[in-house]
């Protein structure tokens, strides 16, 4: 994933540092835990927001720091979905197999969907195979293979309906 990305900066026109790409890996996975806090929780956006950035991002777990979050990326990944998500769910919606509907998958799984199906469509100062390396990853770290490999062709599929 470092290498993919140290070849294809997130933004094409100011590469990326080594650090800022870190900062966006967590911040991703930090959008992916918000988000599926907001729909078990019920918890709307901005207090979500506030709470990792006062509570989660610069803290420790049993005395070891926790990387560096791109606070900012972090935050408009999570206001992007809940503000796109009709859109994002109809994409998302479209590659899944006739029979199953998005409430069917596990929750994570729809997080994990929705902020890089946000990603893709949104911002195309994000290189597509960033974009979906660092979902996959993030699918793998929660689920097996099968996940991952279904996230990574979603995504893929989103990418090119979104003309990328």
């Amino acid at each position: 994933m470092e290498q993919l990305e140290a070849a294809q900066a997130d933004n094409a026109a100011t590469p990326l540092t080594s650090r800022q790409r870190r900062a966006r890996t967590v911040a991703r996975l930090a959008a992916v835990q918000a988000l599926y806090q907001m729909e078990l929780a019920g918890a709307g956006v901005e207090a979500v927001i506030k709470e990792f950035r006062d509570h989660r991002f610069d803290s420790d777990i049993e005395g070891n720091v926790l990387a560096e979050a791109d606070e900012d990326f972090f935050a408009e990944v999570v206001r992007g979905v809940v503000a796109d998500q009709a859109a994002i769910d109809g994409a998302v919606r479209k590659r899944l197999a006739d029979n199953w509907r998005l409430d069917r998958l596990d929750a994570t799984l729809r997080a994990l969907l929705r902020a890089g199906a946000w990603e893709l469509m949104r911002r195309e100062d994000v290189a597509v195979e960033v974009a979906i390396d660092e979902y996959v990853e993030l699918a793998k770290a929660f689920f097996d293979a099968a996940e991952a490999k279904f996230v990574n062709a979603a995504l893929d599929g989103v990418a090119r309906d979104a003309g990328r």
